[in-house]
């Protein structure tokens, strides 16, 4: 098989969540037990760090890689979805697993694989592990793809646990009440682990810690130890700077004896003001690293910031993709992504905003659509190159009858064009944000026209 038949067959022979939906779900980990004992256990043969949530699991999970790859570290970093390549889901230091490791390992384990029905997940995990273990890595940072308690995932014995944060999404998996997602989440704590948790959140507190008390595990809530607070620009705002919406300048306050003052003016190129809770959830784990046999030093903690696009190849978050006019791509999936990013929008000087959309099948998109912008906003549809992505018409039709009217694009390349003809160059925004796999289809459009060009 070549690496494109490889990638064929694991696309379109095995179930994929994210593209065809609930119907990949598998709510049992039976399966990826099966298969780790076929691979001779490799979740066994590495340490790792274990990070959940409904929101900031993949940004904490990049930091925490990049940081402990600056600090000397050979890390693995398994996160879900990809953006562009499949490979972008398996990383040791931000190189990403070689084409002949994935073709290698479908031929070999082909059969087994089929014998089970396995989904495209529980194949990539046991893929992800097996690289890991044999490459030897110091530590693995391993991103849930969905609640916990039944993620394929969930096979490691991890040095920490960590859950970002509680939100609604998933829910016809994870439940539809704050303290049920959080059940589903709290199945990552285990015996004796320490857990930290970015939020507290008084539906969900009790929840966690009668979890981590029925595990004898030490719970750390992020939010209660330490404060992330950023920096005034350092020059006067005049316009759209992209540098100052880019990148997050921030102090951390520890909040009780128990914090560790880790210095100031940390710069992140995440710059979100959801990083705030993130950062939080960040130096709580930091905190942490020795008592696992784990060292870090300030000056890898701000390099590991401030490189965490570079060392790790972390797309979608407030990235900028073109500039006059400035053209950002930001991942909001849901409606506590949603209201982080109007939060970020608030604060910046634009004088119209030029709003491209779209998102997959299975989300409450009539409420997200009520949440965004209306004042000095155009909007623009599109929808995700997924089967789960919702047609277009279908979403222009509900945009306009919430009062969103907008033009409707078959492509993702189609709106960013005329988007950014009908801006201003100077002084207007062009936002691509939604789903997650529209932002992928932003980042692929720019790639390939990049590579035409060069």
């Amino acid at each position: 098989m070549t690496y494109e038949q490889t990638l064929d067959y694991l696309f379109n022979s095995l179930p994929m969540y994210h593209r065809i939906g609930q119907a990949a779900y598998k709510a049992d980990i039976t399966n990826t037990v099966s298969l780790m004992q076929h691979l001779g256990n490799p979740e066994r043969r590495f340490r790792s760090i274990h990070v959940a949530g409904t929101n900031g699991k993949g940004s904490v999970s990049h930091f925490l890689a990049s940081i402990l790859g600056q600090a000397g570290y050979k890390v693995g970093l398994y996160t879900s979805p990809h953006l562009v390549d499949f490979r972008e889901r398996i990383r040791i230091n931000g190189a990403m697993i070689p084409r002949e490791r994935v073709t290698q390992f479908v031929q070999e384990h082909k059969d087994f694989m089929q014998s089970l029905s396995l989904s495209f997940f529980e194949m990539t995990v046991g893929l992800a592990f097996d690289y890991f273990a044999s490459q030897r890595v110091d530590i693995a940072v391993v991103e849930v793809g969905m609640g916990g308690r039944l993620d394929s995932t969930n096979v490691i014995n991890p040095l920490i646990s960590v859950i970002t944060n509680i939100g609604f999404d998933h829910t016809q998996f994870l439940g539809t009440t704050l303290p049920a997602i959080a059940g589903e989440k709290a199945g990552i704590i285990k015996p004796g682990v320490p857990v930290v948790i970015g939020q507290t959140h008084p539906e969900t507190q009790p929840v966690f810690r009668r979890k981590a008390d029925e595990q004898h595990a030490p719970i750390f809530f992020a939010d209660q130890n330490y404060r992330i607070d950023p920096l005034p620009p350092q020059k006067p705002a005049s316009g759209l700077d992209a540098d100052q919406i880019l990148n997050l300048r921030f102090t951390v306050a520890p909040l009780t004896a128990q914090a560790i003052h880790y210095g100031s003016h940390f710069v992140s190129p995440l710059s979100g003001s959801y990083q705030l809770y993130n950062l939080a959830t960040l130096f709580q784990t930091l905190q942490l690293l020795p008592s696992v046999g784990l060292t870090v030093e300030e000056s890898h903690i701000r390099d590991g910031i401030a490189r965490v696009v570079a060392d790790t190849g972390l797309h979608g978050r407030w990235e900028q993709l073109d500039n006059t006019p400035l053209t950002i791509c930001e991942t909001a999936h849901n409606a506590d992504g949603i209201e982080a990013m109007l939060g970020k929008l608030r604060t910046l000087p634009y004088s119209h905003l030029h709003l491209i959309y779209g998102c997959v099948n299975d989300k409450d998109y009539a409420h997200i659509l009520r949440m965004l912008p209306t004042e000095r906003t155009t909007f623009y549809y599109s929808q995700p190159s997924v089967p789960r992505g919702l047609p277009v018409a279908q979403l222009a039709e509900t945009a306009a009858a919430c009062g969103l009217p907008g033009e409707a694009f078959p492509t993702v390349g189609q709106a960013i064009a005329v988007a950014r003809a009908a801006a201003d160059p100077e002084a207007d925004l062009v936002l691509v944000t939604g789903s997650i796999f529209l932002v992928a289809d932003a980042v692929e459009y720019y790639s390939n026209r990049d590579a035409a060009q060069g």
